[in-house]
């Protein structure tokens, strides 16, 4: 997986690296230790205030830089750095930052990584709210024509749900060599090979940073569901407890706490893998959100079946069976919450599912040689690869004008603050 050169990369993202705290921050973290790994040299930027939960990035090998949104100063700074590869986290980083990236480093390679697509997210999110089906209206949003613009203007962009992926490609007609299929990275060699037996573990939990939409819906969800999950236990467990686990509970979620009931509001989980492995099952009925569930992930690798709804396990898996249960009848999702959990042969079953999803799927050596592979090939056939993208390129020089000009006013505005 070794690259033939070293290459500088600049990551522009959009916030620091919370790997604890988020299925984004363990994401970006797989990107930045694959980009590390062929010895290329890493610098991680960012506008956003530091965070006490960030990750150390220097001991990670990887230098980073505070920049500012619509100041001058961002052009010194990449003119002087002047990287090969300039990923962006998120369209938005891509639409502040790619004007001042294509006028100073106008042959460093541009990959969008767009986490999960925010077009779908808001879509659903505001069809949830209406209680009706997404319809196109939804889809085709403001933010939608932001986000789609930007990944034209990108060279390619990482996507991370195969369901994504083809919606790109049938509905927004985006060209397929402007996307790249990449998963979360796992790396199967660290799994582990033992965790708490089935007698050995007991309770149910759920994870999710609390400041994400559909996590903290699952938790009222969830909150609704108790109820009739635990009447149904009472006969085999009646003191069955359901712990919610999740980074920057509010003060609404630690109201939510209910030891009398079982249903308790943990917070943050130092280390989400030996805190899942405690538990036999992991709840996440999931209503709407987009890309793919961090929190499924972190149960097939600790071993934790699973009761998620088909948005839950969306892009996930195709053909190979789920480690535990897809529903979306909530009548049916109490039933088999109990029913998983007091049958040790169904539960066995659904972690080998598991094991054998993460091997099908989510194999960060084969990934990280799909990803580099695509990056040299891109970058060894960028001029051509640019001419084929002519939207792209008719974008760059009209709307990326729009952004710049926008930006410069700003910039002047600001400018008495902007060192």
């Amino acid at each position: 997986m070794k690259a033939t050169n070293t290459q500088k990369i600049l990551v522009i993202g959009y916030v620091w690296p919370e790997p604890a705290s988020s299925a984004a921050g363990c994401h970006m973290m797989s990107i930045l230790r694959l980009f590390k790994q062929q010895k290329w040299q890493v610098e991680f930027a960012s506008p956003a205030q530091d965070s006490d939960h960030a990750i150390d990035l220097a001991q990670e090998g990887i230098s980073r830089q505070s920049i500012a949104l619509n100041c001058d100063s961002f052009d010194v700074y990449i003119e002087q750095f002047q990287p090969d590869i300039v990923l962006f986290d998120r369209f938005m980083m891509e639409e502040q930052f790619g004007w001042r990236v294509e006028k100073n480093c106008p042959n460093a390679l541009k990959i969008l990584d767009t986490e999960d697509l925010q077009c779908l997210r808001h879509a659903r999110h505001l069809a949830y709210k209406n209680n009706c089906e997404m319809n196109q209206q939804d889809l085709f949003s403001d933010v939608a024509k932001r986000e789609i613009a930007a990944i034209l203007r990108c060279d390619f962009s990482l996507i991370i749900s195969s369901v994504e992926l083809q919606l790109l490609i049938d509905t927004f007609k985006v060209d397929p060599g402007l996307l790249h299929h990449l998963p979360f990275m796992v790396d199967l060699e660290n799994l582990p090979h033992k965790t708490p037996t089935f007698s050995e573990r007991q309770h149910f939990m759920s994870i999710g940073n609390f400041r994400h939409a559909p996590n903290w819906d699952m938790v009222l969800y969830l909150q609704s569901l108790w109820p009739a999950i635990r009447k149904k236990m009472r006969k085999e467990l009646p003191n069955a407890e359901l712990h919610i686990y999740g980074a920057y509970p509010p003060p609404k979620a630690t109201a939510l706490n209910n030891p009398k009931t079982g249903f308790l509001i943990k917070g943050w989980a130092e280390d989400v893998y030996t805190t899942m492995e405690r538990y036999r099952l992991c709840l996440a009925p999931i209503r709407f959100g987009a890309g793919i569930k961090g929190k499924l992930l972190d149960a097939m690798i600790s071993q934790t079946p699973s009761i998620t709804t088909s948005l839950g396990s969306e892009g996930m898996h195709q053909d190979e069976p789920w480690p535990g249960v897809v529903t979306d009848n909530m009548t049916d999702y109490v039933d088999s919450t109990v029913r998983l959990y007091d049958d040790e042969n169904e539960w066995i079953k659904a972690q080998q599912y598991g094991v054998d999803l993460l091997h099908a799927r989510y194999d960060s050596q084969r990934l990280g040689v799909e990803l580099v592979s695509k990056i040299t090939h891109t970058t060894d056939n960028l001029k051509q690869h640019r001419l084929n993208n002519f939207t792209g390129e008719m974008l760059k020089h009209h709307t990326m004008a729009s952004t710049k000009y926008m930006s410069q006013w700003i910039a002047a505005k600001n400018a008495n603050g902007c060192d």
